[in-house]
């Protein structure tokens, strides 16, 4: 790292002074007020704090805290990572983020899906991994269309490696007009948001993992490294197990783009796996807690896609636990509750909570799923007997739940 102007040397050591007062008042993790106080006094400093490190952007609907976490668990066999491991995943964050390790060579940074085109400018990114696009938070979030089209224009022409998952129509579109890209083939499950071509707007056929526009020429990419199963296939074809702790099928497709990302970091799948198999919990998702004799287990869903994922992980044998609010952060329109399929959870206990409870309840009682309205979650939690329960919530009453937890990591 080159040293920085006084001037960002000063704002951010204010910025840090402020997270780690705003953390000693119990205010909050500091991750946004600390970048907030630095970007006042000094407007460049993300890009001054980003110069002349190896740093790679992961953006995408559903799964960036967690892939962020995968590679940079994996890169810190190469060196120290800067990165914004609590989801604070705008310019204040990436400041903050970049600032408590000014000098670490490598850094992972989560950008929100908006923000990528004006993060990857400033910082001049060598690596940009992109997911996956789907609805979400639709009474402020841009149409994903829009936002392919904004990814798309970013990256057109920029020396920056692309690290795409072809299996996502809307992602392949976006990706297709970079200089470098390597295809991933890590799935998509939720397929509601891309039926149409996204170059022509005619219908694509699919058959399995395969897709193809009907009118026009625009394909699915054919993929460097292969999710199959439990196993990745990299670009040689030889096949590594990817054996994470974090669950489900979603989570072996992050690590899927989080070994082709370390790769490009000079990184070797057998040792990169070493630092991915670390990572048993990551903000909270995934983490068990104790309370009067019952285990709970938290998962975060936000969307459509996101409840489909929480579903697959979810243990059909437990009951469950529900928690809805409409908060800022979550989005206040909650008729995406509508494109969730709730009758996977037929036979189960279903306790419902949260500050939009009663949406979520109509919901259930439309799809004949029986459930029990509770006014709190430790209302919730005290009508279960002791055991094991599942716990899914949205992003606010997740928070809220972490919170009463000692927002255990």
């Amino acid at each position: 790292m080159s040293q920085l102007p006084l001037r960002a040397q000063l704002a951010s050591a204010l910025g840090r002074t402020a997270a780690t007062l705003s953390r000693a008042t119990g205010r909050g993790d500091g991750s946004v007020i600390g970048g907030r106080v630095g970007l006042m006094l000094e407007p460049d400093l993300l890009r001054q704090l980003a110069a002349d490190r190896r740093l790679a952007l992961v953006s995408a609907t559903n799964g960036k805290t967690t892939t962020t976490r995968l590679i940079a668990s994996a890169l810190r066999q190469l060196g120290e990572v800067a990165t914004n491991a609590f989801g604070a995943n705008m310019p204040a964050g990436h400041v903050s983020a970049l600032s408590s390790a000014k000098d670490a060579p490598y850094a992972v940074l989560e950008v929100d899906e908006k923000y990528l085109p004006e993060v990857l400018d400033t910082t001049q990114a060598g690596v940009v991994c992109l997911m996956n696009l789907s609805r979400d938070q639709m009474d402020r979030a841009a149409e994903i269309w829009l936002l392919a089209q904004k990814w798309r224009r970013a990256l057109a022409s920029r020396p920056t490696l692309v690290i795409a998952n072809c299996d996502d129509p809307l992602v392949a579109w976006a990706a297709s007009g970079a200089a470098r890209v390597s295809w991933v083939a890590a799935g998509q499950r939720w397929r509601e948001d891309s039926w149409c071509c996204p170059e022509c707007g005619g219908p694509l056929d699919r058959k399995g993992a395969d897709w193809a526009c009907r009118e026009c020429a625009f394909r699915r990419p054919t993929p460097s490294w292969v999710l199959d199963g439990e196993d990745v296939i990299d670009p040689r074809g030889q096949r590594w197990r990817l054996d994470l702790q974090l669950p489900g099928q979603a989570n072996r497709a992050n690590g899927a783009i989080a070994l082709a990302t370390v790769a490009a970091f000079g990184l070797e799948p057998g040792h990169a796996l070493l630092g991915l198999r670390e990572v048993t919990s990551v903000a909270g998702r995934y983490t068990t807690v104790e309370r009067d004799g019952r285990s709970l287990r938290l998962l975060l869903a936000k969307n459509p896609a996101g409840w489909l994922e929480a579903f697959d992980v979810s243990d059909p044998a437990l009951p469950i636990i529900l928690s809805v609010n409409a908060q800022g952060p979550d989005g206040r329109d909650t008729s995406w509750l509508w494109d969730v399929d709730y009758r996977i959870l037929m036979g189960r206990p279903v306790l419902v909570t949260g500050e939009r409870r009663r949406d979520l309840a109509l919901r259930l009682y439309v799809a004949g799923v029986p459930f029990q309205l509770c006014d709190s979650f430790g209302q919730a939690v005290a009508v279960l007997p002791p055991g094991r329960i599942d716990v899914i919530a949205n992003y606010t009453a997740f928070q809220q739940i972490r919170t009463e937890f000692g927002r255990a990591e």
